[in-house]
């Protein structure tokens, strides 16, 4: 359970007293137990004291609240109420966050920041207006908001009572709740009563404000403004009331103070030239107003100043000549205090010199006479019972007289001004009800008090008394709706005080008294008070003086000095300077002193009104009632009058402090605020609500606030009222410290702080749970990495020793095998030695021997080898004798076959079968070829090789013959062998010639063989590179160009921007002017409604408005027919599968259709290739004159190529049809989208395979041609090289016959394949330019394709399906021209043959009977019938009607129509139906029928519009067939700009007679009104929604998170009727908007339009959003900042499934964003700051610094925004992007609207008209 003494434990902060400070902050450092006499504590600077704790005098402090309730909006929602805490959250709130507004239940506690602050602009008027007063951040404006709410939801008057200090910020705030009044309330006609209103202000301020020690614009007087409303709540009129002007000021003002303001505005305006007559000079040369001495106020210009006080004056209706008498008699006023009054020698008496400037200017000014104010401000009339005496005065008496006569004029004409500004606010409306603002002197104690200071704390002793009773019976009213017992509370009644002042023999019943007595002091009344009231509770006498006493009032003790209270309280003028001042000739100043406004005169003659003097003198007039009365009785009556006009109306409080007495802005002293705060009652309704249960919480607030503390168990309860009930049974054990109420849980004071801290236990208590957890964690992967690093060092050591270990061994073993290797070199070299001796003396020896049996060998091998050369040159010389003849012989046959193989050959050549066997194999051949060079080089060298050989072992041989043949003839002589021998080794020496010369031949002919194809592949070598480089070059080139674009394009962009932004700033001024033209005419005809209606109506009448009904379900498509195509393919597929579905897969179908025409112009072209090639093989035939059987192979080679060029388009064809078949097939199942999408991109797959195999397959052949060309002439020569060969090889000595005879035959062969191959060449080059044509045709066609291709796939969807429309028309406009060219020559042929056949008619009319004459003629004349029928049915798209039927049109067409009614026809049919009559009026040149249908048709639709100025739907109907009229007298206007679109049909449709241009601006111009009237409408409907569903819906339930909460959400600041603020959730806001957007797409509205409206209705939602973000302090957190973010993706996701997702259109989401992005990214360190000032871009420096201030944490572990944080932003703010200084977003601004020009396809002949339109009076032409 419980105790008072639990919560004083250790790190409990308290607050203790400070003499400086008032109260301090303290942390206790040790528990305080029951009966303990010392708290042990810790202040913040770290130092330890003890506080000591007694029963009665020092009790135990105040407790701290925690730091989540810190900074509240409101007071109440503090746990602990008491002094300290309220002090310290009202200084948290001012210094740190800059706020000067704060709530205390129903009081508004206003700081002034002595700074102007951006927060009462019209937008901050629009965010408050219609919000609930806990809604949004205190404001006055929420005040005034909650006072005019309950003003027309209770019907009962209201009133804002402001009271403060002398300079802390009444008067500002009075000003700013009457602007929120005037703006909120506009007046309902051109009175401009608002305007009135708050022109009232600089007028009182000039004449009731003055400059003081501690205000430099203090009000000294009290005001009650009464602002009038109608039943419809507009301001109908006002009403002033005054309290108390401080007189005294006019003649005396303390030091550093100054006098009223239009003093020194009139004297800084004093050269002006209508100002010279009032002499006039410097406010320093006056007495009246340079006693303070200091005339000038820093920063205020009071010639500035004057002006707006003399345009407020003509604001009022004040004439010019009333102004001027105004000045004058203020300017009197200060030429009456500079009068110098001279005293006599006798001391007794005084004089005024007649020469004084002064007095002269004073008189002229007031039109009186000089002599006798001259003589009256010196004497005074002292009237007795029997006569009159005439008394001089002293110089001091004149003086106080002369300074009375002043304050009495001023005082005059203080009312004067005040009675007309009434005047000129008053109405003769009658008034419904009331809203008032009592702007009055708050409590006031100085060093010395005086009698306007009594009256001015009795004033607030009232006031007081009031505001108790009220907040009493307000928490008595809570308590009684909630259900909750009701204990009396105990608050400060101050009653006895009251009744000390104002009852009788009171201290005001005494002062009257005391004034009546003839010879009455002050001492006398002091004495009087002593006596009569020193036993009151409320009233003391001081110690140390007799002349004064003191009041005990509710907020202080004042002491009161005596001194001058009789005189301040009769207020003394004497009668004949007011006579003087009555005879004036100006009318204004005599009607200033008129008898009811006379003062009383002196005491002395309260008798003369019964006694007459003489007979001849008429009597004195006896004073009235009102001229005896004191300014303490009629204070008084004034006050009572103010209490009961209070008492009658509701209430609202706003308690204005000042921070400081040095008027430092954000300046606070704790000392001057609590003095204040006690004054003013704040801590007084702080105590009222601690007395019973201050805090209140909703049951699901408190459910999820508190979840934290609950079990399982009770969570798992549904009703969350009985889980409330539970929890706080069971930690609460005290029943009194909480109250079960219908709807809200209420607490004693300190209960929510315990809950809280029972709350950051818990939390604290997981969290060191997650902290223990994750810490052994980390502790347990450092461990398991220490151990890993310990296993892998000692792995890697274990490896070290090891190694060194086995390198240990590996050096052992290796020294070993050195020495074994050395020894065994040593041995074995000694063993060599020793054998190779051996060795050496065997060789020796077997050489010797084997020499002796060779020579031996060698003599008879020489024997046999002469033997073998002799017998195998005999048998060679038979052998080639008999191959010469056989060769011959094989040379003629194998000719003769040759010839018949070349024939052959030739024909297989040309077939494309042999081409592609050639192909198959031509590259293994390639190979071989290849091979077998390498092979026969191969050879070739061994062949060199062996000849050399063979050359060395013939000349070896050669010598031994000599030798041989030398020792023959030695020994035998001459003979006939060695001829013979000689005969032979020449022979054998030229036939080695031979073999060498055939060699070099070879070698030659390989040499340059080789060399070729060096210089072949160089050549291909070289233009590779060439190739490469062209492709560098041209890839630079296109890098420079797109360099250079981009330049341009930037440049481009940048200027058309500019151009851009000029054209929308333009068209935004011209809407603007539209906009305003219509809302005058909107006024204009709201007046002539009321005067029709007071005329023969008079009553209430209500006009029906027209509901609109739900959207059409109708998918209409404005496809037609000629737009689908006019092939047979396309009309069977629109066949079976219907419009609707071809309409839907038009593009696709187009795109076939495309692909087919393409094929057909490829196929075209390639039979014109074959044609053409079929006429060069044809030339070639003829000029080589080659036989019959060549020819006929030709025409066998192009039959073939022809058949397979058409089988190949054949096969081309069958499959474009079977893929259209497929894609038909899916279409007309009914597929979705996207099964569409893939059939789409499947089709275009397949055809671009198609186009790169047909690329292929041409770049193949091309490649087969070239090479079949070479190797026929690699085969030729060679076959022609190896026939000279092999008869060069084979060479015998032959007849010179048979040679010459083989030689013509070779040649003849030579021309004949020279022939062949020149005739193949120039067929191949023909067939080679052709094929070079067609690649350059197909490339070009590439290239379009391709740039076709990269613009569609940089088009959005939508756009290509236009983009392919626009194609598919320019093909269909193409072949209807090329079809208009085949009719035209048709139409020729037909009127030849027509004319052929009249002449064979005659003549077969003149051979026949005259009985065949009459059929043929009837029959002509009844075809010639039948084609004027059919002309008739060819309609011209015109409508006629009578001129009396216009009405009838217009009315069916346009007032009556309901958009639901034409909702399953053609989108914008009344527009069509329109156009067709005005195109029917042009047609006969009707001018006054065209100028009345379209005036009528305007007039009608503002009138429909004006009747229907709620509805969407009905707006959005007329915008879509406003903006078509406008599009069709444009597209019909015979302009040619707006005909490029136009089929020939409708261009013979344009108006012929009328340039309707002007009408076309008109028609704009109401587009733009119903434009602007269409954003209204939506935006009014979203309004209620965008709060709710952007900022309050739960979006993401696990993010909702609840703050204790004050005034928010309680009963008494909500619509009870309509149960409180709408739950609006983000579904029904997006739901609404694809409402919207659904019913302008069934309206046929053009799609730019709607983008503009999905713009401008996004940046509302942000603008309201951000607003309402700004001035709200419970949504500025974290959770708020991702639920934002959310919504945003969901928006944005809706603008991606409408296609609408355009920049423009997220940019002006883009502040929110960046705002909810604010509110989630780290606020701490300079980086961070840094990243703020680059993210928000979009966010003004106010709005960052409002949201960084606003930023409130939803629990303790989160982190408030330090105020060093929001300093360091402020300093990096300055160079920002956004540099606005606006706070809130305009929620009025609009884009400026654009209405592009979109032409109809729909052609007007083929309109239908429904017959539930009732239009049969229009008849079709």
């Amino acid at each position: 359970m419980t105790t008072e003494y639990e919560v004083y434990c250790k790190y409990t902060r308290v607050w203790i007293p400070d003499p400086d400070e008032v109260w301090r902050s303290a942390e206790i450092i040790k528990d305080y137990k029951d009966g303990d006499s010392i708290l042990h504590l810790k202040l913040e600077d770290e130092t330890t004291t003890e506080y000591p704790i007694g029963p009665k005098h020092n009790q135990l402090p105040f407790l701290r609240n925690p730091d989540i309730l810190v900074g509240e909006n409101d007071l109440t929602a503090l746990s602990y109420l008491h002094e300290p805490a309220v002090l310290h959250n009202l200084k948290v709130r001012f210094l740190e966050s800059n706020h000067i507004y704060t709530y205390c239940g129903i009081v508004l506690v206003a700081i002034n920041p002595y700074e102007q602050l951006h927060i009462y602009g019209e937008e901050v008027i629009n965010a408050y207006s219609g919000q609930n007063m806990g809604d949004m951040d205190p404001h006055i404006f929420a005040v005034a908001e909650e006072a005019y709410k309950q003003m027309a939801r209770d019907e009962k008057n209201q009133s804002i009572i402001v009271s403060g200090e002398s300079g802390a910020g009444k008067t500002v705030s009075a000003k700013y709740a009457m602007r929120f009044f005037a703006t909120v309330g506009g007046s309902a006609n051109d009175t401009n009563v608002e305007e009135k209103v708050l022109a009232s202000s600089p007028i009182m301020e000039a004449i009731g404000n003055a400059k003081t020690t501690r205000n430099d614009n203090s009000s000294r007087f009290g005001k009650y403004i009464q602002i009038g409303f109608d039943r419809r709540y507009h301001i109908i009129g006002a009403n002033m009331r005054t309290y108390l002007l401080e007189k005294s000021r006019v003649v005396f003002q303390a030091e550093d103070e100054r006098n009223y303001h239009i003093f020194y505005q009139l004297c800084a305006s004093s050269s002006l030239p209508e100002f010279k007559d009032l002499a006039l000079t410097s406010a320093e040369d006056f007495t009246f107003t340079s006693l303070g001495e200091n005339i000038f106020i820093e920063g205020v210009n009071d010639a500035k100043d004057f002006k707006k006080t003399r345009e407020a004056f003509m604001l009022l209706g004040v004439k010019e000549s009333h102004q001027m008498s105004i000045f004058k008699i203020i300017a009197s006023i200060l030429h009456l205090g500079n009068v110098e009054i001279c005293s006599e020698r006798d001391g007794e008496s005084c004089r005024i010199s007649r020469d004084d400037p002064h007095l002269q200017h004073f008189s002229d000014l007031l039109g009186i006479e000089l002599e006798q104010m001259e003589h009256w401000l010196c004497h005074r009339k002292l009237v007795t019972s029997t006569e009159t005496y005439v008394k001089n005065m002293s110089r001091a008496q004149a003086s106080n007289a002369r300074d009375a006569l002043a304050k009495h004029i001023y005082a005059h004409l203080f009312d004067w001004i005040v009675e007309h500004i009434n005047k000129a606010l008053h109405t003769s409306t009658k008034q419904h009800s009331f809203i008032g603002v009592l702007d009055i002197y708050g409590f006031e104690t100085f060093e010395i008090n005086s009698f306007e200071q009594f009256c001015i704390n009795y004033a607030n002793e009232k006031l007081q008394q009031q505001f108790n009773s009220h907040v009493f019976k307000l928490e008595q009213e809570e308590y009684m709706k909630e259900q909750i017992p009701w204990t009396l509370i105990d608050f400060y009644d101050n009653q006895p005080c009251i009744d000390l002042i104002e009852a009788k023999l009171g201290i005001l019943d005494l002062l009257d008294e005391e004034c009546k007595v003839p010879k009455g002091t002050d001492q006398n009344w002091a004495q009087k008070l002593y006596d009569r009231h020193t036993s009151s509770e409320h009233f003391q006498k001081p110690r140390m003086s007799n002349r004064s006493f003191i009041v005990i009032h509710f907020a202080d003790k004042v002491e009161y000095q005596c001194d001058g209270f009789l005189e301040k309280n009769r207020d003394t003028v004497y009668e004949e300077q007011i006579n003087i001042l009555k005879a004036s000739k100006f009318q204004l100043v005599a009607d200033l002193f008129q008898d009811g406004k006379d003062v009383a005169a002196p005491p002395s003659s309260s008798k003369a009104s019964r006694i007459k003097v003489r007979a001849a003198i008429p009597a004195p007039k006896a004073p009235n009632r009102e001229h005896r009365k004191t300014v303490g009785h009629q204070f008084r009556s004034s006050l009572h009058l103010l209490m009961e006009t209070l008492n009658a109306t509701t209430p609202h409080y706003v308690r204005c402090i000042k921070p400081n007495d040095c008027k430092e802005a954000f300046s606070f002293d704790s000392r001057r605020a609590v003095q204040q705060l006690r004054a003013c009652g704040v801590l007084e309704t702080i105590r009222i609500s601690a007395a019973g249960y201050p805090s209140r919480w909703t049951y699901p607030d408190f459910f999820n606030r508190y979840r934290v503390l609950m079990k399982k168990t009770d969570l798992a309860i549904g009703d969350k009222k009985l889980v409330c009930k539970k929890l706080l049974e069971t930690l609460i054990k005290d029943p009194d410290k909480f109250q079960f109420g219908k709807t809200k849980i209420f607490f004693r004071a300190g209960q929510v702080a315990y809950l809280e801290k029972l709350r950051a236990d818990k939390f604290r208590s997981a969290c060191i749970k997650i902290q223990k957890t994750v810490r052994g964690w980390l502790q347990r992967i450092r461990y398991c990495k220490i151990l890993k690093s310990a296993i892998t060092l000692q792995r890697y050591g274990r490896g070290f020793l090891a190694r060194r270990y086995a390198e240990h061994l590996r050096l052992t073993r290796a020294a070993l095998i050195c020495q074994k290797q050395y020894r065994m070199v040593h041995v074995r070299r000694e063993y060599l030695r020793v054998r190779k001796a051996v060795v050496t003396i065997q060789a020796f020896t077997r050489g010797m021997f084997i020499r002796r049996l060779y020579f031996q060998f060698l003599l008879h091998h020489k024997a046999t080898i002469i033997q073998k050369a002799v017998r195998g040159w005999l048998v060679r010389k038979k052998f080639m004798r008999a191959r010469d003849a056989a060769i011959v012989i094989q040379c003629a046959y194998r000719r003769l076959h040759a010839k018949r193989e070349l024939k052959q050959l030739k024909i297989e050549a040309r077939s494309v079968e042999h081409f592609r066997k050639l192909n198959t194999g031509m590259e293994n051949k390639i190979v071989q070829l290849q091979r077998k060079m390498d092979d026969q080089s191969k050879e070739y060298k061994n062949q060199n090789e062996q000849m050399v050989v063979v050359n060395k072992t013939l000349n070896t041989e050669v010598n031994k013959l000599n030798k041989e043949l030398e020792v023959l003839r030695s020994r035998q002589g001459s003979g006939n062998e060695l001829t013979s021998l000689r005969e032979e080794v020449e022979n054998l020496k030229a036939e080695l010639e031979e073999a060498h010369v055939q060699r070099k031949r070879l070698e030659e002919e390989h040499s340059s063989e080789k060399h070729e194809l060096e210089q072949r592949v160089k050549e291909l070598e070289r233009e590779n590179s060439l190739l490469k480089e062209q492709k560098e070059e041209m890839n630079q080139r296109i890098l420079s160009q797109s360099k250079s674009s981009t330049d341009q394009e930037l440049s481009v962009s940048q200027k058309e921007a500019l151009l851009q932004t000029e054209l929308n700033e333009e068209r935004q001024r011209y809407q603007n002017l539209l906009k305003e033209f219509t809302r005058l005419e909107q006024r204009y005809d709201n007046l002539q409604e009321e005067v029709s209606l007071a005329k023969f109506q008079p009553g209430h009448r209500r006009i029906p408005s027209n509901q609109s009904s739900l959207g059409s379900d109708s998918n209409y498509t404005s496809i037609s027919m000629s737009e689908v195509g006019d092939t047979e393919d396309s009309i069977q597929q629109v066949e079976e599968m219907g419009l609707e579905k071809a309409a839907m897969d038009i593009s696709l179908f187009m795109k076939l259709q495309k692909r087919v025409r393409e094929l057909e112009q490829e196929r075209k072209r390639l039979q014109t290739n074959l044609e053409k090639m079929e006429d060069l093989t044809m030339r070639k035939g003829v000029e080589s004159k080659s036989s019959t059987s060549e020819g006929d192979s030709n025409v066998d080679y192009n039959i073939l190529k022809r058949q397979e060029l058409e089988s190949e388009n054949k096969k081309l064809k069958n499959d474009l049809n079977e893929l259209r078949k497929a894609v038909a097939d899916r279409a007309s199942e009914g597929n979705s989208s996207n099964e569409l999408q893939e059939s789409y991109s499947l089709l275009l797959g397949q055809l671009k395979a198609a186009n790169e195999e047909l690329e292929v397959r041409k770049e193949e052949v091309l490649v087969l041609r070239t090479q079949i060309v070479s190797n026929s002439k690699q085969t030729e020569t060679s076959n022609h090289i190896d026939s000279v060969s092999a008869w060069t090889k084979n060479k015998k000595p032959v007849d010179n016959e048979e040679a010459l005879q083989a030689d013509h035959e070779l040649r003849e062969s030579k021309k004949l394949l020279e022939a062949q191959l020149q005739s193949q060449t120039r067929q191949y080059s023909d067939e080679l330019e052709a094929l070079h044509t067609q690649i350059e045709l197909l490339r070009n066609d590439l290239e379009k394709k391709q740039e076709q291709l990269s613009q569609i796939v940089a088009l959005s969807p939508e756009d290509k399906v236009e983009f392919s429309v626009q194609l598919e028309i320019t093909r269909l406009t193409n072949e209807n021209l090329d079809m208009k060219e085949m009719v035209e020559k048709l139409d020729k042929n037909e009127r030849k043959l027509k004319k052929q056949l009249r002449i064979y008619m005659k003549k077969v009319q003149e051979l026949e009977a005259s009985q065949t004459m009459q059929p043929s003629r009837s029959r002509g004349e009844l075809t010639r019938q039948v084609t004027v029928q059919r002309k008739e049915k060819d309609f011209e798209g015109m409508l006629e009607y009578h001129k009396d039927d216009e009405a009838l049109l217009v009315k069916n067409l346009i007032t009556d129509m309901k958009p639901n009614a034409v909702s399953a026809t053609v989108p914008c049919l009344p527009a069509y139906i329109l156009f067709m009559c005005i195109r029917h009026a042009d047609y006969i040149n009707d001018d006054q029928k065209v100028h009345s249908l379209l005036t009528a048709t305007i007039n009608a639709i503002k009138k429909v519009l004006k009747r229907n100025n709620n509805d969407f739907e009905m707006t959005s109907f007329w915008l879509a067939n406003t903006s078509r009229l406008l599009h069709c007298l444009k597209q019909y206007s015979g302009d040619e700009a707006f005909m490029t679109q136009n089929t020939p049909k409708q261009n013979e449709h344009c108006l012929k007679n009328f340039d309707l241009a002007e009408y076309r601006q008109v028609l704009s111009d109401l587009s733009i009104q119903i434009y602007q009237q269409l954003i209204k409408v939506a935006e009014a409907i979203m309004q209620p929604m965008i709060v709710s569903a952007m900022l309050e819906s739960d979006s993401i339930p696990s993010l909702a998170a609840v703050k204790p909460m004050g005034y928010r959400n309680r009963s008494s600041s909500m619509d009870c009727e309509s149960g409180g603020p709408g739950s609006y959730t983000l579904e029904v806001l997006i739901r609404q908007l694809g409402q919207f957007y659904s019913i302008m797409g069934d309206h046929g509205l053009d799609p730019e339009i709607g983008q503009q409206v999905i713009r401008q209705l996004f940046y509302s939602i942000n603008a309201v959003t951000l607003n309402n973000l700004l001035l709200r302090k419970d949504v500025c957190s974290w959770s708020t900042g991702m639920q934002l973010r959310y919504n945003i993706s969901q928006m944005e996701e809706w603008l991606r499934g409408r296609n609408q997702h355009r920049q423009e259109t997220v940019d002006t989401m883009l502040p929110i964003i960046q705002a909810a992005q604010l509110l989630q990214v780290k606020k701490k360190t300079s980086q961070d700051a840094e990243a703020i000032c680059s993210l928000c871009t979009a966010l003004s420096s106010p709005q960052i610094v409002k949201i960084l201030n606003l930023y409130t944490p939803l629990n303790e572990f989160e982190e408030r925004v330090t105020v060093s944080f929001i300093r360091d932003i402020q300093n990096r703010l300055p160079g920002h992007v956004n540099d606005s200084k606006q706070l809130l977003a305009d929620t009025k601004h609009t884009f400026p609207v654009l209405f592009p020009y979109t032409p109809s396809q729909l052609s007007l002949e083929t309109l239908h008209i429904p017959a539930s339109l009732s239009l049969d009076f229009l008849n079709r032409v």
